[in-house]
This record gives structure tokens, sequence and C-alpha cells, in this order.
């Protein structure tokens, strides 16, 4: 079917939440490149917004997909589910948590990370309910979860949101912790701030959040939906604090692109949930839940994580040798392969991934006009060297 024709049909009948797209339908993939109506070919930096940790036709995910889909695509969560049940159990073996909850993406998750925080007091006939958030946070767009967002645009055109929550500047411990009430149920924390702009929570921070919670008897919640599995070459972001928090949300990379969320708890509140207080139709269904073992296992296979490591160093200092060389270049942060260059304002993040786009890369513009690169977790270090050359050629060519 012919590109503009493609464009035609969405523009007439598909609701305009994603304004003007860039210019292309893909067929297919493998590996790390994609490959447009047109049989061009890109690298892909992005990775549909970190989702695809595996890339394209992986082997073992691919071959796990079709095989369920030939058995068992859905049934109802009033039965038993083998592929659910051993997800569980794997994400439990390898995280701090024990208990997990499935559903089907990350803002999914962490509404019901909000409402897990909120049952777990209320079963213990306390009061509390407020969730303290950071500013330039992103925890999805359902209303709870817009709340819980700490920024301002998002939020406006949907008032009034629900109350029960509080935004506090993130990496301010001092903040964090005046900003506690008796009403506090819980704090929710990204390890690095992905939508805000690869924003990382420092090691002082982190474990401070920590503390504070358990002086005050609060519940921590890690929102793992960005930089879960794999993604910042650990397992899970919180791991690089030595912390343990209580409640952890994952999607995005969990089904290497089948649709999955989930919430992994630890100690009581890993109880908090009773039959009837939460539920799911589609979530923890036998081909997502395959799909989510595929992915895990071949994270888990020795020298994967430290390969996602290794690349993510050779990236980040290719990424820093650029900033080096150009004066626009205003910061280079992130773990593992979810990096971010932070521009000028006077060099638009935007027109720099439409030049990409030419170039035949991939790659995407987050907050504080921020270049974001999440590849799939099986990027080559080659492929990398290509995406850094071509920056350099773009960079060259903008110069002011």
């Amino acid at each position: 079917m012919m590109l503009q024709y493609i464009i035609e049909m969405d523009k007439t009948y598909h609701m305009s939440t994603f304004g003007s797209r860039i210019p292309a339908a893909f067929t297919h993939g493998e590996g790390s490149i994609l490959y447009d109506s047109n049989g061009k070919a890109y690298i892909d930096f992005l990775a549909g917004i970190a989702v695809n940790s595996l890339g394209y036709n992986h082997p073992r995910l691919t071959e796990a997909i079709v095989s369920q889909a030939g058995k068992l695509l859905h049934c109802s969560n009033l039965f038993y589910i083998e592929a659910q049940a051993k997800l569980a159990k794997l994400l439990v073996e390898n995280s701090c948590g024990s208990k997990v909850f499935f559903c089907n993406s990350g803002a999914e998750a962490n509404e019901g990370a909000i409402k897990l925080a909120r049952k777990y007091f209320s079963s213990k006939g306390m009061y509390k309910y407020e969730i303290i958030t950071a500013y330039n946070s992103f925890h999805g767009r359902t209303l709870a979860a817009l709340a819980a967002t700490g920024q301002k645009k998002y939020q406006e055109p949907f008032q009034p949101m629900p109350e029960g929550f509080r935004h506090v500047p993130y990496n301010d411990l001092t903040a964090l912790e005046q900003a506690v009430t008796e009403n506090t149920a819980a704090i929710m924390v990204e390890p690095i701030q992905g939508e805000g702009g690869i924003i990382e929570g420092t090691m002082e921070y982190m474990q401070g959040v920590e503390e504070i919670c358990r002086d005050n008897g609060l519940l921590m919640i890690v929102d793992e939906v960005q930089t879960g599995t794999g993604r910042t070459g650990k397992l899970f972001g919180y791991e690089h604090f030595g912390i343990q928090p209580d409640i952890i949300t994952l999607a995005k990379g969990l089904g290497g692109g089948i649709p999955i969320g989930a919430i992994i708890a630890a100690g009581e509140a890993a109880n908090a949930f009773e039959p009837g207080s939460h539920g799911s139709t589609f979530g923890g269904n036998p081909l997502a839940c395959t799909a989510g073992l595929a992915v895990m296992e071949t994270i888990l296979e020795d020298g994967f994580l430290e390969s996602v490591e290794q690349k993510g160093k050779l990236f980040k200092e290719g990424l820093i040798n650029l900033k080096n060389d150009f004066g626009f270049i205003k910061d280079v942060r992130g773990k593992g392969l979810m990096l971010g260059m932070e521009l000028d304002e006077s060099i638009p993040g935007k027109a720099i991934v439409n030049k990409a786009f030419e170039k035949g890369f991939i790659i995407n513009c987050a907050g504080h006009n921020t270049l974001r690169f999440v590849p799939p977790l099986i990027i080559k270090e080659d492929e990398i060297k290509q995406l850094l050359d071509a920056l350099r050629e773009i960079f060259a060519e903008i110069q002011p």
C-alpha cells in the first residue's frame, strides 16, 4: 500500500493524538534495522521508545510468540496460566520482590502501584493516600498516572486532576522530606527520568529516598517502566543504587513488543491486594507472558547484561567526544543503553531527529531539548559507531 494513501487514511480515520508523524511506514525489521514501505533501511535507536528490547525478528522471541499463537492467545484470569506463573517466578527470583501482578502497560502498572500503596495502609486501618513524585517525572497518561506525572503540560487540558499527589524537585532530598505529611503513603521515583530528558537520580538521592521512606513508614515505589528489563546495563535500574524498593513497576521492554506490564511487590505490600481489589482482563495472558519469558530468559543469559553495559560505555564515550567538539551540546547523561544528549535551545532537537532520519537513523527528542537514544539491547557496536559518525556530520553542518 502506498505511503501517501496510508497517511491520508490515518488523517481521515485516526484521532490526531500523535500530530504530524514522521512520513514513514515500516513493513519489517531484522536485528536493529527497520525497513520502510519503500525498502529503505534505518538503524533504530528508539526501539519503539525502549520497547523492542531484543530488536526485530529475534529468533527466540519470534519462535515463542508463533508457537504460543498456535496454541492459545488468551484465557481468563479465572483460570491458572502456566506462562504467567513461570514469568512471575522469574521476576521474583531476580528482584527484591516476592509477588507479581501483570497488566498491559506502564500506565496501568503505575495505577496499580498507587492502588496497592493505598490498599496497604487501608488494610491497616490507616488513612494514607498521598503519593509524592518528582517534577519532570512521567508516569503515564491515565488520570491517576497523569496526576502523578510532574509535568503540567500533560495535565492542563484534563483538569481537575485526581487528588492525593504532591510534586517536589528531583534530586532534592530536603524538599522531599518537607513534603511528607501524615497522609503520605508512598514516594514514587524513576531511577532515570526518561521522558523528562534522561535525568539521572544521584546515588545520594536514591538512597535518601529509601531512607525517608523507612524513617516515615512509607512505601518506596520505583517506576522502572523505561529503566527496567536490562535497559541500564542491570536488570533493574534500582540495582545501581544498592536499594530495595517495596514496589517496582515494569512494562515497555518486558514483552519485547508484545504489550505487558507488571507490578512487583515485596514484604507486606505484596499481600495487600485481596481477591476483588484489583484485576485485569488481558493482563498476564498466555501470549504476553510467553513473550515476557523469552525476553527475560534471553536477558538473563551469561554475558548479555555485561554486553549492554559495555556497549553503553562505548556509546556514551562517543557522545562525550561529540560534546567536547561542539559547544552547543550542553550535557550527556544516562546509563547503559538509555542515553541522552542535551542541546542548547538554539539548536532544535527535532531538526536533528529529522536530519538523522534522512541519513537512515531513528532517534527522538525528549524533555529539555534532549536527543534520546534507547536502541534495542542487541544493537551492534558498529551500528553505534555509524550513528556517532552521522551525528558528527550533522553537527558539523549546523555548527553556528
